[in-house]
């Protein structure tokens, strides 16, 4: 009886593999229609009149300054990968002084650092 079974499986399993391969070559991919190379040259006309329906005719036709708020860099990469903790920068004023053993006049000045010496980065989901 399981001899028969698996027969009867390998049967069935054949003829539904066969159905599948009834269909041509023209019913799977019709050859009616618009070539590539005419699909093609319709998108182009179609941007050509619409600038904003395509990305990359707007770039040249307005310039890529229009596109800056939307276009990847590496420093964008870098800060939306590694975000840093907050490390304020101090500023100090030096005020008019005599340096040195000779007591050579130095101008005031201002100078910037930060509060901690190294840059903190959070982990991931720290800082949103």
């Amino acid at each position: 009886m399981q001899v028969k079974a698996k027969y009867l499986i390998a049967l069935l399993s054949i003829s539904l593999l066969g159905g599948c391969a009834t269909a041509t070559k023209d019913d799977i991919l019709p050859q009616s229609g618009p070539k590539m190379i005419e699909v093609y040259k319709g998108q182009i006309k179609s941007t050509s009149i619409n600038p904003r329906a395509s990305l990359p005719s707007r770039a040249i036709e307005s310039g890529v300054e229009d596109l800056k708020g939307y276009t990847r860099t590496a420093e964008k990469e870098i800060s939306n990968q590694f975000p840093t903790l907050p490390n304020p920068t101090l500023v100090m004023f030096i005020y008019p002084h005599l340096a040195g053993p000779s007591q050579h006049p130095v101008p005031g000045y201002s100078t910037s650092f930060t509060l901690y010496r190294e840059t903190q980065y959070a982990l991931p989901g720290e800082v949103r």
